[in-house]
């Protein structure tokens, strides 16, 4: 960074953000903490822009505070978390953290390694609210499985007939059951034909048959009988509400998912990869974004991804690891996405054979099949093109030395 010029570090917190500036020297010239509030945030930005400050530290990389400071024409630098925990060292042997001692570490960390740090460029409105709504549905998804293992333990207590009564304790015919039939008090009404009948209102495809759903429930063990089961009924039907609830949100934000990547300028690019979906691909598209400059090569985006191995070096001893700094969210899309495209992609089940033909685990396979697949998608993301089979050169070639 230039010297004659000022430095900026914001500590983000909940209620209070404590900001410092300090001058080329690291001298800290102004402390003070902005209220969580409209007004505070707007006035951050007047104070930075009267200060005149080069760059603004911050940990995070979106939120309001990120906005304010956009808003205000600032340039923002964001520094990870697990930098700022080793770093505060740098500052101080207990290493402890303080709102007020991390803003100046911020502050003076850019001033000092600046040149080092890439300015954030915010994705577009359409990618930010895609990569909301994405990850909102991942975590209504983790809460549905919950709320279903929690139903499956109850019941295992309480009412075990209902567990492997049909195929899947999750499917709605399963959960529509239990609301008619929440204990097993209930269900010893049920003969063959009652059955029989009850499926038919409720639209069963009939892959078992009545007679055989009544014999599972007269195999299982009886669970609990008599007045403590209605109690325990009520605990049944809770589960049962709630997850029938979840499940309407998460095929509400599905609904979303589907019409915002159709309006993305980026979705057609994504939805061509193989198997991707509609949920897969969106989820890709948030998690890389929109900004081509943020990954100037398909190396940073692999690295960044945790696709690539991370390499040690020291005197004669050299290891090669597993790359454990990396944005966890971008990795997980990529590894679910190439893990799945295997089944239909004959040069990512070649890539992926080969990797498990070298010993290495399933979960290793994936990510080297991941980094593979950074390369192509990285190429049709720059080119903005959607991906073409017939110009992909290693399937192609593939597909030539199969069928010579």
């Amino acid at each position: 960074m230039d010297s004659g010029t000022t430095y900026a570090g914001v500590d983000w917190a909940s209620r209070a953000h404590a900001v410092c500036i300090v001058d080329e020297r690291g001298t800290a010239l102004e402390r003070f903490e902005i209220e969580h509030s409209e007004p505070g945030l707007r006035s951050l930005g007047r104070r930075l822009s009267k200060a005149g400050v080069a760059g603004v530290a911050i940990e995070r990389p979106d939120g309001p505070v990120i906005d304010a400071l956009f808003a205000a024409g600032l340039t923002v630098f964001v520094i990870a978390s697990r930098h700022v925990k080793a770093l505060r060292t740098r500052y101080g042997t207990a290493g402890n953290k303080d709102d007020r001692a991390d803003a100046y570490l911020l502050a003076d960390v850019l001033r000092t390694d600046g040149q080092r740090l890439r300015p954030l460029q915010p994705d577009s409105p359409e990618t930010v609210t895609l990569r909301a709504t994405v990850r909102a549905r991942k975590d209504l998804v983790q809460t549905r499985v919950r709320l279903m293992q929690q139903l499956r333990a109850h019941l295992e207590l309480v009412y075990p007939g209902a567990v492997g009564l049909f195929w899947d304790l999750d499917s709605p015919i399963a959960l529509r059951f239990l609301l008619r039939y929440p204990s097993a008090s209930k269900a010893a009404w049920l003969s063959p034909r009652r059955m029989a009948a009850w499926l038919r209102g409720e639209g069963y495809c009939g892959r078992t048959s009545p007679d055989e759903l009544c014999r599972r429930l007269e195999a299982a063990p009886a669970g609990v009988t008599g007045p403590e089961a209605e109690a325990r009924a009520a605990v049944t039907l809770a589960f049962v509400r709630a997850l029938l609830a979840v499940r309407d949100q998460v095929a509400e934000l599905e609904g979303r998912i589907a019409e915002q990547l159709e309006l993305h300028p980026d979705g057609a690019i994504f939805q061509s990869l193989p198997r991707a979906g509609i949920v897969r691909a969106a989820n890709l598209l948030g998690e890389i974004g929109n900004v081509r400059d943020r990954f100037p090569t398909p190396e940073s985006l692999a690295c960044l991804a945790g696709a690539a191995p991370s390499t040690r070096q020291s005197g004669q001893h050299l290891s090669v690891t597993f790359r454990f700094a990396c944005d966890k969210k971008l990795r997980d899309a990529l590894v679910d996405f190439a893990e799945d495209s295997r089944f239909a992609n004959p040069w990512a089940a070649e890539v992926y054979r080969r990797a498990r033909a070298r010993n290495k685990t399933h979960p290793h396979a994936g990510r080297i099949l991941a980094r593979a697949w950074v390369y192509v998608i990285w190429r049709c993301w720059q080119d903005r093109v959607p991906y073409d089979p017939a110009r992909h050169r290693a399937l192609q070639e593939l597909v030539l030395a199969k069928a010579a």
